[in-house]
């Protein structure tokens, strides 16, 4: 029995989809209207997947943005995809994070995804 909690994802739960991805609400949001962008087939690493469901992906993070804009008002957004747990990512199945950000959010944002790296943030 396939235990991914994307491969049985409730149709109730799912934002916006096409014949190969599907977007969803973070469980646990970084920030307000943090969204998952996750491919339909059962596929660990984003570098496995075909070219169609890679432009299927892109797809919906199109159609992510204006979403956004009207339910949250975001000044910005990081997008962002953790490939290996070296790289943390936790549910091995491909998803891709929509993180919309807002002023002030963070002291120093400078530097964006840097920032996982402590230290290498700013340069």
């Amino acid at each position: 029995m396939n235990r991914c909690p994307f491969c049985q994802f409730p149709d109730e739960h799912k934002l916006f989809h096409n014949e190969l991805a599907f977007a969803v609400s973070d469980r646990f949001p970084v920030s307000k209207g943090h969204l998952l962008v996750i491919p339909v087939r059962h596929v660990e690493g984003y570098f496995d997947l075909t070219q169609e469901e890679k432009f299927a992906l892109l797809d919906l993070l199109d159609q992510a943005r204006p979403y956004l804009d009207l339910e949250y008002q975001p000044d910005g957004y990081n997008i962002g995809i953790n490939v290996g747990e070296a790289a943390g990512q936790s549910v091995m199945h491909v998803h891709v994070h929509v993180i919309p950000r807002y002023r002030g959010d963070v002291a120093h944002p400078r530097g964006g995804i840097r920032g996982i790296m402590p230290g290498r943030q700013s340069w």
